[in-house]
């Protein structure tokens, strides 16, 4: 399942992440609201965890603005306001549950888990990705491209999904760290590069239309050129 975390808070953002992560799940993780937001617009979102409090964008208008737009996205508000009437306007925002804190993991697991039993009545989650002639089956964890069988190790497939989840959108080596590693290492580091061409020596060397960039600088972005 892929979550968006929309949480500033360090710490927290940390033990949710890891958390979820430990139980099989993508995460990925905002720090603002208007990032947060373009995060939960994409599409292959199951989930959106949101705080309240955040630098630019609120939490609740991060909740308007998606159910505005028609996506109807599960999401869970955090927040420290455990008052009836703030419980209220989060749910009348457009959110599917409000978690006060401080919260133990399990209790959000099990949130999480009744949210994903609903939403699962309603719409299959998509289970097969594809940019041009690359599919990832993220049921059997295989990758073709133009029907060629591509096998990746554990890291590379995390990428891969990432990257294909993310289609035309600019990752920075910081993003790329914090999804695939879940933890942080040195920003000049160069762990993020080699695995970026360890993938894009299965993905593309072999085929004339690459689809992994490299924006000098920026980041690395997968789309057909």
């Amino acid at each position: 399942m892929h979550v968006v975390l929309i949480e500033d808070d360090e710490k927290i953002a940390t033990f949710v992440s890891q958390g979820l992560r430990q139980e099989a799940h993508v995460v990925s993780w905002a720090r603002s609201g208007e990032e947060g937001l373009a995060l939960a617009r994409q599409s292959g979102v199951d989930l959106a965890i949101v705080d309240v409090t955040l630098p630019g964008r609120d939490g609740l208008s991060i909740v308007r603005a998606l159910r505005d737009a028609k996506i109807t996205v599960p999401v869970i508000v955090l927040s420290a306001r455990a008052a009836v009437e703030d419980r209220v306007r989060g749910l009348d925002a457009g959110a599917d549950d409000y978690l006060t804190k401080p919260f133990s993991f399990a209790e959000l697991l099990a949130r999480v888990a009744a949210l994903m039993r609903r939403a699962s009545t309603r719409s299959e989650s998509p289970v097969r990705l594809q940019v041009g002639d690359l599919t990832l089956d993220l049921a059997s964890r295989r990758v073709h491209r133009h029907d060629r069988a591509i096998d990746l190790q554990a890291k590379e497939f995390l990428l891969l999904e990432y990257l294909m989840r993310n289609q035309g959108r600019v990752l920075s080596k910081t993003m790329i760290l914090q999804h695939v590693w879940d933890y942080h290492f040195d920003p000049q580091t160069n762990v993020v590069d080699v695995l970026v061409s360890r993938l894009r020596s299965k993905i593309d060397r072999d085929f004339p239309q690459k689809l992994i960039h490299t924006l000098r600088g920026v980041g690395y972005v997968l789309r057909p050129e």
